[in-house]
């Protein structure tokens, strides 16, 4: 709107010189040509009304050459600047007639979470909050923004999350939780506001830098998170998980009953053969419930689907029988010899990933575009001499930490050229292109804004439970009144959400073994896991 105001006064500037101008010439050629006297006033007339093409007035027709040119010049000029004003000045100001507002306060909210503002991880979170029929209100001091939020149905208000009051438009007040989610500056700034608006909440601050965490605290956040920093130190647990025989990440749903998601290797002994020939239910006893195929998610996965070194396995049993396969899935073959992992990246991501493999007692090798005390290989890591001067010919596996999306895709072809077996594990910038790197080879991709959602999730929905911030799904307890009276076979939840049913708790107790003919009661509660977009087409179809 101030860029329609300041064009407005611009033009109307123009409009009026122009005007004056040509009615200063109208008057000495009336005099001139015509000799005919005017005063200044009629001549404006005269120009105002050629303008607005509303007639000429009494002067018309005009004898001389001179008088009828000129006319004609202020016809052409005056429609000239009639199409320009209309849609550089009209159809903007009808625009914001008639465009969504959207609201700066909200009303009768109570136990939901303020979320300040709108991040691409702000994004995931909302998804799992929907999931869980939570509330939530987004602050969103870009008004653009929070019109396409509005039109989009999300529940915004354009208001700035710097201020208190704004915070008490959100209902801050009476929120369980509100989440600084702008700059490292604009957090803290945020996290004052907050403590002012809504003592009582959980202030919960996201930071890029895990040096200004402090910083955060000072001002009262109660929990400072740092995405990158689990990014890195997911990704190096996914590299020692292909050593280490300990089963980690599993999540308890009852007792002698886990889920957990089971990466499988490059050099594994599943590679190569498809589900139905590993055997793994009968070999293990472990019941495999779903799988990631190069970022796409099957459930039940196909008993011919070939799994690869990218193959995620969603699968549950107890204890004993997830490490059965857990062994399965790992790599037989070179274990901690030097260059066993080749870091590209020592970033935030790269240098929380080497921290964890140092801990582990995992070799690796640094590859960076700028020297440092921590790097090994200074270069391009798109440059296949830098690579193999990193020892990618004989590395066990990539991890790649870049912080630009497009450098990693091209990386990653570049590294599965020259060395087809090797383990690639990367970090996405951006939820989208995860799949683009699965496409160009990489075996395991960490999205920085999904992972951040979830993080958030995780740490305001305290009571829930996760397979971890870096899952591929989730594991959600609801209810599902819809089912009730139904057997597990007639309701056919999975071909109807893309949802698995693992447990129903009843009465206090968790019952995990599920036939066909399990029927559903109005009181159970539903232990369900699968991707957010089928959690939420199950809450749809039977809440």
């Amino acid at each position: 709107m101030d860029t329609w105001r300041r064009r407005t006064v611009y033009s109307s500037i123009v409009l009026a010189v122009l005007m004056l101008g040509y009615a200063v010439v109208y008057d000495y050629a009336m005099s001139t040509f015509e000799n005919e006297q005017r005063t200044f006033l009629h001549s404006l007339q005269v120009v105002v009304e050629t303008f607005t093409t509303t007639g000429f007035g009494s002067d018309s027709p005009w004898i001389s050459p001179e008088l009828n040119l000129l006319v004609i010049l202020m016809d052409l000029t005056g429609v000239a600047l009639i199409f320009l004003a209309l849609p550089a000045l009209l159809f903007p100001l009808l625009e914001e007639t008639l465009r969504t507002t959207p609201p700066t306060e909200t009303q009768d909210l109570s136990e939901h979470v303020v979320i300040c503002t709108y991040t691409a991880r702000g994004e995931t979170l909302v998804a799992e909050l929907d999931n869980r029929g939570i509330e939530y209100v987004l602050v969103e001091p870009d008004r653009e923004t929070a019109v396409e939020l509005y039109d989009a149905g999300y529940t915004v208000i354009h208001a700035d999350p710097e201020s208190a009051d704004a915070l008490a438009g959100a209902c801050a007040a009476s929120a369980t939780a509100v989440i600084a989610d702008a700059s490292d500056e604009i957090d803290a700034s945020i996290v004052l506001a907050a403590r002012e608006a809504a003592p009582g909440a959980q202030v919960v601050s996201v930071v890029e830098d895990p040096d200004s965490a402090e910083y955060h605290r000072l001002a009262g956040a109660d929990t400072v998170l740092s995405p990158r920093q689990l990014v890195g130190e997911s990704l190096a647990a996914k590299v020692v998980a292909g050593i280490s025989q300990e089963l980690a990440g599993a999540v308890e749903i009852a007792e002698d009953f886990e889920i957990a998601e089971l990466s499988v290797h490059q050099g594994s002994e599943l590679v190569g053969t498809t589900l139905a020939e590993s055997d793994v239910g009968e070999r293990t006893g472990a019941n495999v419930i779903g799988a990631w195929f190069r970022g796409i998610f099957e459930s039940p996965p196909s008993p011919d689907a070939t799994l690869d070194g990218s193959t995620i396995l969603l699968v549950a049993g107890n204890e004993s029988q997830l490490e059965r396969l857990q062994s399965l899935t790992q790599s037989g073959v070179r274990g901690h010899e030097t260059g066993a992992v080749v870091i590209v990246g020592h970033g935030r991501v790269g240098s929380t990933a080497a921290s964890e493999l140092a801990a582990a007692d995992v070799p690796y090798t640094v590859v960076d575009r700028e020297a440092g005390s921590s790097v090994d290989v200074v270069g391009d890591a798109t440059d296949p001499d830098v690579l193999r001067e990193a020892g990618i010919d004989d590395a066990r596996t990539l991890l790649l930490g870049l912080p630009n999306d497009t450098t990693t895709v091209f990386a990653t072809l570049v590294a599965r050229e020259l060395n087809p077996e090797i383990e690639i594990v990367a970090r996405a910038q951006e939820t989208g292109n995860t799949r683009k790197l699965y496409q160009a080879g990489g075996d395991f991709v960490l999205a920085l804004a999904t992972v951040s959602g979830r993080m958030l999730a995780s740490t305001v929905l305290v009571t829930e439970e996760f397979v971890s911030p870096a899952s591929q799904v989730d594991i959600v307890r609801t209810r599902a009144p819809e089912l009730a009276g139904q057997s597990l076979a007639e309701a056919d939840v999975r071909a109807e959400t893309g949802v698995t049913v693992v447990a129903v708790e009843r009465n206090g107790d968790t019952v995990t073994e599920l036939d066909p003919e399990f029927t559903f009661e109005a009181n159970d509660e539903v232990l369900i896991t699968g991707t957010d977009e089928d959690i939420s087409r199950f809450n749809v179809a039977m809440g």
